[in-house]
């Protein structure tokens, strides 16, 4: 079977459709295709609080694309979540409706809360976790940044704040938003002060392992997310196009994004964060999964 989700962030819009193959040990998660449009949803909703009719249309004309990608798949279900730029839009719902009308597509907006945990219900959440260790979640985004302290699969403390990498690039955070962020970390830190492991998310850590990581491994310390920050400092968007090879809509944010990891590793005293291959995606298809295996217990026990 095949599952859909869409991720619609504030710097691009996400397709993710994955194989789930069912067996004695629980499901199996094979991602088949992942694609990616940078619509920038934020550059409008962060700076005038609405989106333009052309950004309207360039998002619509995105889930169009989508919806044809999902038939041809024959997906069995899907979700469409939409984070802190269409929050914060005051045409959010227009945009919505242009999406259903032309896309036949449901969107549903979710708080930073939501957004935050639905990363426990991905693969690495539920099974692939160490469960003797203490872990600090850390999803970097366009508008916002979202912290989730667990244990054992179990939410321990979460909370999203408006810092993310467009709002940085548009010079909106100011110091008491930092002063917010720095405060949660040391405020609900689990007690005795256990080894804490960070996960880091975003296409921006990403790419940072790829260009300031060793090979093989899937971590950055600390060390190297300062290097990495102060090198990209040194460079300007030019150079980070022309010389590291960056996508334009990547060479801009990627700055930010190392700085908020910096910060956040700096303030919770991590030594390094982990990079594996899931996000936020994920984690809906994971709900989406259990929907359609409820659904289906559902018909079962329903009279003919």
């Amino acid at each position: 079977m095949r599952f859909a989700a869409i991720d619609i962030g504030s710097n691009a819009v996400r397709l993710l459709i994955t194989n789930v193959f069912e067996r004695a040990g629980g499901p199996l998660f094979i991602k088949d295709s992942l694609y990616r449009v940078p619509v920038r949803l934020g550059e409008e909703a962060f700076l005038s609080g609405n989106f333009t009719e052309e950004k309207i249309t360039d998002l619509a004309m995105t889930m169009q694309a989508f919806r044809l990608l999902m038939d041809v798949h024959r997906i069995a279900g899907y979700k469409a979540y939409a984070t802190s730029a269409m929050r914060e839009a005051k045409n959010g719902e227009h945009a919505i409706q242009a999406v259903k009308d032309q896309a036949n597509i449901d969107i549903e907006v979710i708080s930073g809360q939501k957004e935050a945990s639905v990363i426990l219900h991905s693969e690495f959440g539920n099974r692939n976790a160490d469960q003797t260790r203490y872990y600090l979640y850390i999803d970097v985004g366009g508008g916002s940044t979202e912290l989730v302290y667990f244990h054992q699969g179990q939410v321990l403390a979460s909370q999203s704040f408006r810092i993310g990498t467009l709002r940085l690039l548009n010079n909106q955070v100011d110091g008491g938003t930092w002063a917010e962020l720095k405060a949660w970390i040391e405020q609900n830190r689990p007690g005795r002060r256990p080894p804490i492991t960070a996960i880091g998310s975003g296409g921006n850590i990403n790419k940072l392992i790829k260009v300031y990581g060793r090979a093989r491994e899937n971590y950055l310390t600390q060390d190297q997310v300062q290097q990495a920050f102060d090198h990209l400092s040194s460079m300007t968007y030019g150079e980070r196009v022309r010389d590291m090879g960056l996508k334009p809509d990547r060479a801009d944010v990627i700055l930010p994004a190392a700085q908020i990891f910096m910060r956040v590793m700096q303030w919770a005293n991590i030594r390094r964060v982990i990079v594996p291959k899931f996000g936020i995606s994920d984690g809906i298809i994971a709900e989406v999964y259990e929907e359609y295996l409820q659904r289906e217990e559902i018909t079962k026990v329903l009279p003919i």
